[in-house]
């Protein structure tokens, strides 16, 4: 078998826009699974630069699953943005110091939990995810969308904020593909079925 290298950093020829993103990242508190791609319109190292707060201090990871694909200028808000939405004032006092170092003695900015994308996975050119947003396994995100909150597996998101368009499938199917979970076969077993996983009969992956 010759099998795509997912341990290479640009997969396609004499081209270094797209990467295999995990290859790419360097940030321990970004974890991507094997296979998923990252296209940027000028370089590839705008990935890291995307994900925007991602601070040590707030403990929060960004974990993208395998065969995922992201578009140019998709953005990731991570924790670290967070302010005191219900204090009187939203204003970060204490991280200036001086006589305003313990203006948050007692108190904790508000955080949500990781921010975690699923397997097969398209998000599309400029969307932005918010913080501790999930976001399900075959979902689809829309050119230029705002994720606030999580998203079903196999749903189609779009707009500011992003709702709902439609489902990929039926609910019964659906469930037939979380629970094949393709993306966990060997990655012989998914090379020799790539002509099925690019169709849409579902029953005859059950069978396989």
């Amino acid at each position: 078998m010759n099998i795509p290298d997912k341990n290479k950093k640009f997969p396609l020829k004499n081209y270094d826009r797209l990467c295999f993103l995990k290859n790419v990242v360097k940030n321990p508190n970004i974890i991507v699974g094997d296979y998923t791609y990252y296209d940027d319109f000028e370089t590839v190292e705008n990935f890291e630069k995307n994900v925007k707060y991602l601070f040590d201090f707030t403990g929060d990871q960004l974990i993208i699953g395998k065969f995922c694909m992201i578009a140019s200028d998709v953005t990731f808000i991570m924790n670290g943005a967070n302010h005191l939405s219900e204090a009187i004032s939203t204003y970060p006092f204490a991280i200036f110091g001086e006589d305003w170092s313990d203006a948050m003695e007692g108190k904790e900015y508000p955080t949500k939990d990781n921010t975690i994308i699923g397997n097969d996975v398209w998000i599309g050119y400029g969307a932005t995810i918010m913080p501790g947003v999930h976001i399900g396994d075959g979902a689809i995100i829309a050119t230029k969308s705002v994720v606030t909150k999580n998203v079903a597996p196999y749903s189609i998101v779009g707009g500011n904020p992003a709702k709902e368009i439609r489902k990929r499938f039926s609910e019964e199917e659906i469930k037939k593909l979380l629970e094949i979970r393709w993306w966990d076969w060997s990655i012989e077993k998914i090379t020799k079925n790539v002509q099925n996983l690019t169709g849409n009969r579902i029953d005859e992956l059950r069978h396989i």
